[in-house]
């Protein structure tokens, strides 16, 4: 009889989670240029066309959560895209940055900075709330990611703090230098020898930086050293006094699969950290 009521009561409830979802309206921008003009005015061709990104957005909520994604691609590849969080009362910013071998370093840096400062500044005007902006990526865009939101430098160019950010979450992302990062650099040693300099966000671990969840995938069928890099950074923010980190591992996803299996884990970490959120 238990067993039946609790299947009752879960199914009602998802019923009731379904209704809610369904009455979320959403609202679409594209091809929305983050720099601001007197910035453009130096922009070469490719600036101009690459820095977009898209806005998806609930247009009867307020106060709602955005989370600024990267997409992959090793930093030389890859296309802005929507992640589905099946959250629509979530806003989702997807993100055109430069590649290399177009745009020297650290220029991707530079855009991941500007459009995460567009969020910040302009999500107010469409319902959302800028002190509940999170960034996020997979891979490349885990990087990019955990670079500005770690490293103060890059948002404080943009006129913003990366301390304004609700939270960072990194998917499968290299938190030592990245490896096309050490070869633009001219690094000529193997792909796997760990380097932790300035662009390596390790290298800015601090007590203070905004709630960080490290999602990864399993550590025998992952990029390699990616799995084991996380955990030094993740036990390095603890030992330093930084109290919201989370890290998870998630058996049977190889690099390419976590990005997609882990996204219940962002979903529930936005939702964790908005909550505590001043309105």
């Amino acid at each position: 009889m238990k067993s039946s009521l609790l299947f009752l009561s879960t199914f009602l409830f998802s019923l009731a989670g379904s209704a809610a979802q369904e009455s979320v309206k959403c609202g679409l921008l594209t091809n929305v240029t983050y720099y601001a003009p007197s910035e453009l005015q130096r922009a070469d061709d490719y600036q101009k066309t690459q820095c977009h990104l898209d806005l998806r957005y609930p247009t009867n909520r307020l106060g709602f959560a955005t989370v600024v994604w990267f997409h992959g691609g090793g930093l030389t590849g890859g296309k802005r895209h929507f992640i589905e969080l099946k959250r629509p009362e979530i806003a989702i910013a997807a993100v055109g940055y430069r590649l290399s071998p177009k745009v020297a370093h650290p220029g991707y840096l530079e855009d991941a900075a500007a459009a995460t400062a567009w969020v910040i500044k302009n999500i107010a005007q469409y319902g959302g709330d800028s002190n509940k902006v999170f960034v996020a990526g997979h891979s490349a865009g885990g990087y990019l990611s955990a670079m500005i939101g770690m490293d103060p430098r890059w948002l404080a160019a943009q006129g913003v703090s990366n301390l304004q950010l609700a939270g960072l979450i990194p998917v499968s992302g290299q938190v030592t230098t990245h490896f096309h990062v050490k070869k633009l650099r001219g690094d000529t040693g193997p792909e796997y020898r760990p380097i932790i300099d300035e662009f390596a966000p390790l290298y800015h671990s601090a007590s203070n930086l905004p709630p960080i969840c490290l999602i990864l995938g399993d550590r025998n069928i992952e990029y390699k050293n990616r799995v084991e890099e996380n955990a030094l950074l993740a036990v390095s923010l603890k030992n330093l006094g930084h109290q919201h980190v989370e890290f998870y591992e998630m058996g049977g996803l190889n690099h390419g699969s976590v990005g997609e299996g882990g996204m219940i884990l962002l979903r529930n970490f936005v939702d964790k950290y908005s909550k505590s959120r001043r309105p």
